[in-house]
C-alpha cells in the first residue's frame, strides 16, 4: 500500500531546464542588441565554456555529491552553512564572470567588462522565468490528502529556496522538503532515500519515487528497494543499468499506476 510520493522537483515539477534556457535567450539577445554577436553561438559558447570551467575547482566534487549543475553555478549565491558551500561562495563569483568573459572570448571578443555586465543579467533572467508544468498543479491537487506528499531536490538549499521562493504555489502542497545540500549527500546516494522514508516513518514499499532523471531519482530509490516512476517527458533513452518500475511521460499518468498498486 503506498502511503508517500517522493517528487523530484527540477524538470519533474517545475521546468528548470526551460528556464535556464529562456535566461540564456534573454541574455545573448541583449548582448546581440550591443554587440552583434550570434545569440546562438554565444550561447552555446558560454555552456562550453561553463561546463569545463566548473569542473577545474576545487569545489567540484561537492557539486557533483550534492547534485549543482554548471548552469546553477551561473545564478547561483550558495551562501550556505558548511565549508564547502562557503568556497563555492567565494568562487562562484569568479566563475560565473570568467564563464562569460569566455564565451564571448571564444567569438573573438575580448572584452571583460561586457562579460561582466552578461554574469550580472543572466541571474536576474533566470529569476524572471519559473516554468511549472501546466499538469503540476492539477495532479497535485488530486493527490494532496491522499498521501504523504515529500519534495525531495538535489543542490544547494539557498538556490533551491529561491526556486521555490519563485514558485510559491508549490511549497505548501509538501509535508517535507528535503534538500540534498542541507542532508549532506545527494541523489543517488542510498542514504538520503533512508532520510527520507525514516522522516517520513515509512517503509520502502510504502513509498513511491517520481523523478525525471534515471541516474539520481531512480537509481537511488532503487538502491533501498523502493518502486519509482520515470517521468520521460522527452522520450530520452532507456538504460541497461537502471531499470524504472514504471514509466510516464506526462504526470497524470500517475493515477493508473497508483489505482494499479492500490488494487494488487
Amino acid at each position: 500500500m503506498i502511503k508517500t510520493l517522493i517528487f523530484d522537483l527540477d524538470d519533474t515539477l517545475i521546468w528548470d531546464a526551460k528556464s535556464i534556457a529562456m535566461a540564456f535567450q534573454k541574455t545573448c539577445e541583449y548582448a546581440t542588441k550591443k554587440n552583434g554577436v550570434n545569440p546562438v553561438e554565444l550561447e552555446k559558447a558560454v555552456r562550453e565554456e561553463a561546463r569545463e570551467l566548473y569542473a577545474t575547482y576545487e569545489t567540484f566534487p561537492h557539486t557533483q555529491n550534492i547534485g549543482i549543475n554548471p548552469f546553477e553555478g551561473l545564478w547561483g549565491v550558495f551562501d550556505d552553512p558548511g565549508e564547502e558551500f562557503q568556497k563555492m561562495k567565494g568562487i562562484i563569483p569568479k566563475y560565473q564572470k570568467e564563464a562569460w568573459i569566455r564565451g564571448l572570448k571564444k567569438l573573438g571578443i575580448e572584452d571583460e567588462a561586457f562579460g561582466r555586465e552578461l554574469a550580472e543579467l543572466f541571474p536576474k533572467e533566470r529569476k524572471k522565468h519559473p516554468y511549472i508544468y501546466e499538469e503540476t498543479f492539477e495532479v497535485l491537487d488530486r493527490l494532496k490528502g491522499d498521501y504523504q506528499l515529500i519534495l525531495l531536490t538535489n543542490g544547494s538549499p539557498s538556490l533551491q529556496q529561491i526556486k521555490l521562493t519563485i514558485s510559491p504555489e508549490i511549497p505548501p502542497y509538501f509535508d517535507h522538503i528535503i534538500v540534498s545540500g542541507a542532508f549532506g549527500k545527494g541523489k543517488p546516494d542510498a542514504s538520503i532515500f533512508q532520510h527520507v522514508l525514516d522522516t517520513c516513518g515509512v517503509t520502502a514499499d510504502e513509498a513511491l519515487m517520481i523523478g525525471d532523471n534515471l541516474m539520481t531519482d531512480i537509481l537511488g530509490s532503487s538502491r533501498v528497494g523502493m518502486k519509482n516512476v520515470w517521468i520521460n517527458r522527452e522520450n530520452k533513452l532507456s538504460s541497461d543499468e537502471v531499470k524504472p518500475t514504471f514509466e510516464i511521460d506526462h504526470l497524470e499518468g500517475l493515477f493508473p499506476i497508483l489505482s494499479g498498486l492500490e488494487n494488487r
